[in-house]
């Protein structure tokens, strides 16, 4: 029981990593607060997990709504212990398609959203005398696809802020973490692709050059890194950001088109 006892806020967890993160940390003794747009999705995750998860449902590009979540949580389970910035939107993009409004909503929910939620959360740490806060960011992070221009700013930036504010919270025992997942087998990822033209399975028959094991990463395999680094076993470590692939994104340069 890697997280017994502890109450984890884990954002877009509805579905895929989140969804998966939210399982793991109840099968580790967690209590979680759920959080998604969809209440049909919200309750089925809730019921698979009986009294130890309940749901929010908020669209956090709101401002107000990041306080409110975190609230809610506190409201239900009595504080707060860690929050997994989870949530994200993934709108491709490029720079003709990308314009004001497109590129303010996944900066309000991508960047804006976390920072708002950790700085709501960070009050409750504070009384509690210690907190943890893990970002999903994302290897677009490096760079990014020609078509994810805004998303790749987005997580970006994540990574600063979260190397930003484990200097600036270490002192009072807050912790700031963060891995970037590569390419993940989400619900959502799968049928992404196949709205794009690839067939029908495509995942189960990808190029060795972009998963090297012979597979592409689950939401499964992503969650266990997340109980690592929301568990006491990571302390004292803060201002990690890593990238979560079985390649090197950096300076790579397959030879192979997909």
């Amino acid at each position: 029981m890697r997280v017994k006892d502890k109450v984890i806020l884990v954002t877009g967890s509805t579905t895929g990593i989140g969804e998966a993160i939210a399982r793991l940390v109840v099968a580790e003794g967690a209590r979680v607060m759920v959080h998604g747009l969809e209440e049909d999705l919200a309750k089925a995750v809730c019921r698979d997990l009986g009294e130890a998860a309940t749901y929010t449902i908020a669209d956090i590009g709101d401002p107000q709504k990041c306080a409110e979540l975190v609230q809610a949580t506190v409201n239900k389970y009595g504080r707060i212990d860690v929050v997994v910035n989870n949530a994200a939107l993934t709108t491709r993009s490029n720079l003709a398609t990308t314009d004001a409004a497109m590129f303010d909503r996944i900066i309000s929910v991508n960047l804006r959203a976390p920072m708002l939620i950790i700085r709501e959360a960070v009050q409750h740490f504070r009384n509690q005398g210690r907190g943890t806060v893990l970002n999903v960011g994302s290897v677009n992070a490096l760079g990014g696809e020609a078509n994810l221009l805004a998303y790749s700013a987005s997580k970006a930036g994540v990574a600063n802020m979260t190397r930003n504010l484990a200097n600036a919270l270490a002192a009072e025992k807050i912790r700031v973490n963060q891995f970037n997942p590569g390419w993940i087998t989400t619900p959502n990822e799968i049928a992404l692709k196949q709205r794009e033209g690839l067939p029908a399975g495509w995942e189960q028959n990808v190029p060795a050059v972009y998963a090297p094991s012979g597979k592409l990463l689950t939401p499964q395999e992503v969650a266990r890194h997340a109980l690592f680094w929301i568990s006491d076993e990571s302390a004292p470590a803060s201002g990690v950001v890593y990238e979560l692939e079985q390649y090197s994104p950096i300076g790579r340069n397959p030879h192979k088109s997909f």
